[in-house]
């Protein structure tokens, strides 16, 4: 990529581990730094796993308590940065639900016009505080609001009226194989274990009611969070401990994901699912619900995966059984999967931050 701009960015996170979110600003901060920006990353939380370029200010590890007291030194260490570094932009990617913290942050801590809001998810209630009209004052003035979906740009609009609204995608990184797993066959999901936004119990009752646990292709379930043992409970009651795995989250899961016969994402709602493309980038095709956002603008259907309708389990075990048995539409899938993330490549989402800052 070239080098050429010097304007200083601040990208604000919650963290660098565990989520998409997270992962994708880790990305962005490699992005600007690659373009010469001058990247700085701030974090509210301690956590670090993903790699970033730029200068850190991890606020987590610098003020631990939790107490109001520690979150208004966080905030003044906070103002006291921005005042010193005078940024050219801020790129806020924080969730952003709590009314009154987002009227200081937005009012007293950013400056709208340089600031841009990311909204990763369809659940705007995660990104707009309410009411309504607060979130409209609050976000009118700011040089723009990015989507990471077309289906969450229009819903925004629709909602809040706004004209400063973009999207861009999530991009994928190069992906780099340490080694490889060796198992039976197996398919895959990879994300948080939290069913009340994956639905992974739809995917256990989908792969249960497939072919795919008489034929012996195993499902491995990749990652922590709240509900892993409501989600081993369902197993259980399913008699599918011999055929379903939980392997814990790891910040480079891609030797699963290339030894995975197909991803699959089942969630009730998603912003731009890095699943996704990250698992085409690999080579592997997908099975996803179409959930509002991103599947249907990442799958282009029985030509890179396949899309399903959502909270249909007898849909979903029929389309697993398909990529099973239908030896062409699998092998039509995976031979264009690659090539069908090419435009989610960190080269070409790179250009469009670049448009968008410059």
């Amino acid at each position: 990529m070239p080098k050429s701009n010097k304007k200083k960015v601040c990208i604000v996170v919650s963290s660098l581990a565990n989520g998409g979110a997270e992962r994708s600003s880790a990305l962005l901060s490699i992005m600007l730094d690659s373009l010469d920006y001058k990247v700085h990353v701030v974090t509210i939380l301690p956590e670090i796993d993903y790699k970033y370029a730029g200068e850190l200010l991890n606020l987590g590890e610098i003020e631990k308590g939790k107490s109001f007291i520690s979150k208004v030194k966080k905030f003044i260490i906070f103002k006291n940065y921005l005042k010193t570094n005078n940024f050219d932009f801020v790129i806020d990617n924080r969730s952003r639900s709590s009314f009154f913290r987002e009227i200081g942050v937005s009012r007293l801590l950013f400056n709208p016009k340089k600031t841009i809001y990311c909204v990763r998810s369809y659940n705007l209630g995660t990104y707009f505080v309410k009411p309504k009209f607060i979130s409209r004052y609050l976000y009118k003035d700011a040089y723009k609001i990015v989507a990471v979906s077309k289906q969450i740009e229009e819903k925004i609009i629709a909602e809040y009226g706004f004209n400063n609204v973009t999207t861009i995608y999530n991009p994928v990184e190069p992906i780099e194989i340490n080694n490889k797993v060796t198992s039976k066959p197996y398919i895959l999901f990879f994300g948080r274990l939290v069913d009340n936004v994956k639905n992974i119990s739809l995917l256990i009752q989908s792969y249960y009611e497939s072919q795919l646990p008489q034929k012996g292709i195993d499902l491995i379930l990749l990652g922590n969070g709240l509900d892993i043992n409501l989600l081993k409970h369902k197993v259980a009651g399913l008699n599918l401990k011999d055929n379903v795995r939980f392997v814990p989250f790891m910040p480079n899961p891609y030797r699963y994901v290339k030894a995975a016969q197909f991803t699959v994402l089942t969630s009730h709602y998603e912003g731009f699912p890095r699943s996704l493309i990250e698992s085409l980038a690999l080579g592997v095709p997908v099975i996803s619900v179409d959930c509002m956002s991103g599947p249907n603008e990442i799958i282009i259907n029985e030509k890179n995966g396949l899309l399903v309708e959502n909270y249909n389990s007898n849909a979903l075990a029929e389309a697993m059984n398909r990529f099973i048995n239908d030896t062409s539409l699998y092998e039509t899938c995976k031979f264009n999967a690659k090539k069908s993330a090419e435009p989610f490549s960190m080269v070409s989402i790179a250009k469009v931050w670049k448009k968008l800052l410059n």
